[in-house]
């Protein structure tokens, strides 16, 4: 059952004045993505086809992430009257597609599955935030902050089930480590590119590096030292590392330079 729901945004107090265009291109994409959680939930059914208990979490997950998707597309609709939701979604889904029709993870187990999903927990409990804290306008603040707590709550849901599995596969830190920054380099893959095309540029072809790269020039701007020093916490803790112990300070500051050097460069090539 939803924490929330869309009646509970104070919608009237929705102030256009205080509307960040390039927050605006964002939240399209991000409505596209969230609101495609029926196919993850679809996906992971047949993953964990054998354990209904997983499956039932997993299902109420996935309204969860359609609810997200929902109370974004009606915000950015709010933003700007001329996006049409819709159409947005259905030139996405019908260009990119995840992989349902499968009988195992694509991670290699159960265990590498659901750290893959710890991490986009991880990512999006993060990225929800951030936004929450860069944003004036209030409703949006108000809608990001509630999705972040959902993410960190998903979080630890899929830690919890990840747990079970360990005792009946034992995948070793390592190996978890590695699914982590398999998934993590997979941030820049063709779903988040796909999505702010659909949403921001329909009249024009798609390019990946021209759409992913304009995507992470708003998306990585809004990120501060907190936001990525807790990330990396999060991402040791699913790999089966401390969160504060000797990795993660140094993974800390490669990260923030990274995402620095990486919204610089892109700054300075007009992404």
């Amino acid at each position: 059952m939803a924490h929330w729901t869309l009646d509970q945004i104070p919608w009237a107090a929705f102030d256009a004045q205080k509307v960040d265009l390039d927050i605006v291109k964002l939240v399209k994409a991000a409505a596209l993505v969230e609101y495609n959680g029926g196919d993850y939930a679809s996906y992971l059914n047949n993953v964990f086809h054998d354990d209904d208990g997983f499956r039932a979490v997993a299902g109420e997950w996935s309204l969860e992430e359609v609810q997200h998707g929902a109370a974004l597309a009606r915000w950015a609709k709010l933003a700007d009257p001329s996006f049409d939701f819709d159409v947005a979604f259905k030139r996405f889904t019908d260009g990119y597609k995840i992989p349902i029709d499968v009988e195992s993870s694509v991670r290699g187990s159960r265990c590498g599955e659901l750290v893959a999903r710890c991490i986009v927990e991880t990512g999006t409990s993060s990225y929800y935030t951030a936004l929450a804290e860069a944003c004036d306008e209030p409703v949006l603040k108000n809608i990001c902050r509630r999705i972040a707590a959902d993410e960190l709550r998903h979080y630890k849901l899929f830690y919890t089930h990840l747990n079970r599995y360990l005792a009946q596969e034992g995948l070793g830190a390592w190996g978890r480590f590695k699914v982590a920054m398999s998934r993590i380099t997979e941030s820049e893959d063709d779903e988040l590119a796909y999505a702010y095309y659909a949403a921001n540029h329909a009249d024009e072809p798609y390019e990946r590096k021209r759409f992913s790269s304009a995507y992470a020039k708003r998306a990585y701007a809004y990120y501060q030292p907190p936001h990525i020093q807790r990330g990396i916490a999060m991402v040791l803790k699913a790999a089966g590392f401390n969160p504060q112990g000797f990795l993660h300070k140094p993974l800390s500051s490669f990260a923030i330079w990274f995402m620095r050097r990486r919204v610089a460069k892109l700054s300075a090539a007009g992404a």
